[in-house]
């Protein structure tokens, strides 16, 4: 809503022509150039038809530009406030107009000899006043308006870089801080998941219980400063989807075994936090866990031609008992969101089922210098 605000505001301001002192102003010494080259050329125009020296109309032709650059930038900054009736842009275009004449008779004044006749009795000298006169009035007023029309196509286009600059940081920011509840939402619902096992452990009496808790420990001590990082990367990744398996291997040990494949080269490469650990999470809890026979966790890390594949395999239940019991829950999805709000687009998740039973999952990631940290 107050970008909106800001656009009519911006388009209005436009429209009227009023522009604030200290706004979308021309440089001085850009002005004065364009000023002095209309000048030679309205010289080399007048020169056949000019009686006195080429030097004292070109001076003449100077002064004119000059004062009109002068009045021209003094209205565009004073009076402050004009009356609701007046446009500044109006102003200018008329004061403009109005000096060439004033400026035409001072020069003619100031250059009459002392004691010499006037010289709207000269004849000659009347015909050279005329004739600035006409053109100072003919060419000043339009370059004023040419001058004005292109101040105000760069103030449009520098409101709307500026608009569009704003737009795509409230864009960011919306995204961060999308991502972050997302984030949040991942976090406590790993937390809690590990903590239910090692209670079911403790109410069945397990004298593994004692251990696996201290394991927990150590591995939350070197998982809870990374939840609410930003960003982490593959390397600090398979770390933590390493201690959680081995956390879980604890608590089932006849029931689980896991291999990790990493790779070296993508350990540096970004990506959301709690990527994998989401996957082998997933694996263990709807895969392996609810299984009498339990199963293997594989985890390899490939890349190809510019991509990283990260593929988490179980040979659990599978799709269909899991459709028949709570389903895969909603880390999955939210696994997805965030990484579309990571990458945009450009990163892939695909789940699919084995045989005889168990599940693949296949993250698919840039493995440019963009990933990279």
């Amino acid at each position: 809503m107050n970008e909106k605000r800001s656009i009519l505001a911006a388009m209005n301001l436009i429209a009227a022509g009023d522009f604030e002192p200290g706004g979308m102003r021309a440089r001085p010494w850009r002005r004065i150039c364009v000023a002095l080259g209309l000048a030679l050329l309205a010289g080399l125009l007048l020169r056949p038809v000019w009686t006195s020296g080429l030097h004292k109309l070109l001076m003449r032709t100077s002064v004119l530009a000059l004062t009109g650059v002068l009045v021209f930038g003094l209205f565009e900054q004073w009076p402050r406030r004009l009356p609701a009736w007046l446009r500044r842009w109006v102003l200018q275009v008329v004061s403009v107009g109005i000096a060439m004449p004033l400026t035409t008779l001072v020069i003619y004044t100031l250059t009459t000899r002392p004691g010499g006749e006037p010289f709207w009795l000269d004849r000659e000298r009347m015909n050279g006043f005329m004739l600035l006169t006409f053109f100072g009035v003919l060419i000043a007023p339009w370059t004023a308006l040419a001058a004005l029309l292109q101040q105000r196509e760069a103030f449009a286009r520098h409101q709307a870089l500026a608009f569009e600059l704003e737009r795509s940081q409230l864009e960011r920011q919306a995204l961060d801080a999308r991502l972050q509840l997302l984030q949040g939402q991942v976090a406590p619902h790993f937390l809690f998941n590990t903590l239910a096992n090692v209670q079911a452990l403790v109410d069945a009496g397990s004298p593994r219980a004692a251990d696996v808790l201290r394991s927990l420990v150590a591995y939350l001590r070197a998982a809870v400063p990374r939840l609410d990082a930003p960003v982490s990367t593959l390397g600090r990744e398979i770390q933590l989807a390493t201690a959680y398996l081995e956390l879980m291997q604890m608590r089932m040990p006849d029931r689980l075994t896991f291999a990790l494949r990493d790779n070296d080269a993508a350990s540096d490469l970004r990506c959301p936090p709690l990527t994998l650990l989401t996957l082998v999470e997933n694996a263990v809890r709807h895969g392996i866990d609810p299984s009498e026979d339990g199963g293997r966790i594989d985890v390899d890390v490939e890349l190809q031609a510019g991509r990283c594949l990260v593929r988490v395999c179980d040979t659990g239940l599978g799709f269909q008992a899991q459709e028949t019991s709570k389903g895969p829950g909603t880390g999955l999805a939210t696994l997805r969101e965030r990484l579309e709000l990571a990458y945009g687009g450009r990163a892939t998740l695909r789940i699919s089922s084995l045989e005889p039973h168990g599940v693949r999952a296949e993250l698919d990631l840039p493995a440019n210098e963009e990933g990279r940290r």
